[in-house]
């Protein structure tokens, strides 16, 4: 028999935003379920690179995604939501007081109000179009994600891309492994700071630039790299030794089900009301990577401000005869 959910909110997402909606709500009386299609929380900071610092949470002048994830765990537990992990939600019914989800799982949760929290949706890398590429990840000489750091100690360790994920890992990894850094022109995209930290590093020998080259193909025996063979425009080609590739080239973004339920969207993203992160359909918000309007910007701590901003216009939904008197966290405590 399929399980069936009853809270004041459900939420779609469970990466750090979402998990901050938690509170949000929580601090507000409000109950809520956290979905997702990962088996764990925290989203990308989980799934994709646990171990890399953030500089831009306030209070943390450096936190890696793995603590960040650990500190709001800490901080929702006393609001304990339901979660319903390993599962996508497929449909959406119902109005504002009175929608019903479904899981591919079975599971029905009714609900009062929806955040949708998806970050980059149901996401995946960008893989580069190279001949035996499979049998080289199927053995994680092949990787898009670097979940621990120490994996790669002592490891010849290319990195293709020209992105803040490319230029980020490089710095990280070149104390602790021999790296080389393949792009297609001299200007990255990343952080300026960052892109010139990369630069100096090179310039002291500690990370090698293959510039201008792009990636061409992989030799090895059975999934075990040793070289990866690189090219220019003009076919110009070059072999790096290599025990492992890392090629960052974005994610690919796909909302699944989300894009049939009617909301405004701008490409892949849900347009809504910044002054209440509800989307073109009332009682249904969204707040993080996922969402846009003028002015968004894709930093965690205003998917933070986006949380708090939809859970107090939530409680209208949930509570629409009473009230709402704004209270401070340092007046009023942690409800229990």
């Amino acid at each position: 028999m399929a399980d069936q959910y009853t809270t004041d909110v459900a939420i779609i997402g469970a990466g750090p935003v979402g998990l901050f909606a938690v509170f949000e709500l929580g601090m507000l009386k409000l109950s809520s379920v956290l979905l997702d299609a990962l088996g764990e929380v925290g989203g990308q900071c989980a799934a994709l690179y646990p171990e890399k610092p953030i500089y831009d949470i306030p209070a943390h002048p450096a936190i890696e995604a793995a603590a960040l994830i650990d500190q709001l765990e800490r901080q929702i537990a006393p609001f304990a939501p339901t979660r319903l992990l390993g599962r996508l939600v497929q449909t959406l019914s119902g109005e504002p007081g009175g929608f019903v989800l479904t899981t591919d799982a079975g599971d029905t949760i009714h609900a009062k109000a929806v955040v949708i929290a998806a970050g980059a949706g149901a996401f995946g890398p960008n893989r580069p179009p190279l001949s035996g590429l499979p049998a080289y990840e199927a053995t994680g000489a092949v990787r898009y994600y670097v979940r621990r750091r120490e994996d790669l100690r002592g490891k010849r360790v290319v990195i293709a891309g020209g992105g803040d994920s490319a230029v980020d890992w490089a710095l990280a990894l070149k104390d602790i492994a021999q790296v080389a850094v393949v792009h297609r022109r001299p200007k990255f995209r990343a952080a300026p700071e960052s892109a010139a930290q990369l630069d100096a590093a090179a310039a002291r020998g500690e990370v090698e630039m293959v510039i201008p080259y792009q990636l061409h193909a992989l030799h090895g025996d059975d999934g075990h790299l040793v070289e990866v063979e690189v090219a220019t425009l003009q076919g110009d080609t070059k072999r790096l030794p290599a025990d492992v590739l890392l090629p960052f080239f974005g994610l690919s973004m796909d909302l699944g089900p989300i894009a049939g339920w009617g909301l405004e969207r701008v490409q892949h993203h849900v347009r809504i009301d910044p002054a209440t992160c509800q989307t073109s359909v009332p009682g249904v918000f969204a707040i993080g990577d996922v969402v846009t309007y003028p002015g968004k910007l894709k930093l965690i701590l205003q998917g933070f401000s986006e949380a708090a901003v939809a859970a107090h216009t939530i409680f209208g939904v949930v509570h629409p005869d009473q009230a709402l008197h704004f209270e401070y966290s340092t007046s009023k405590g942690v409800p229990a």
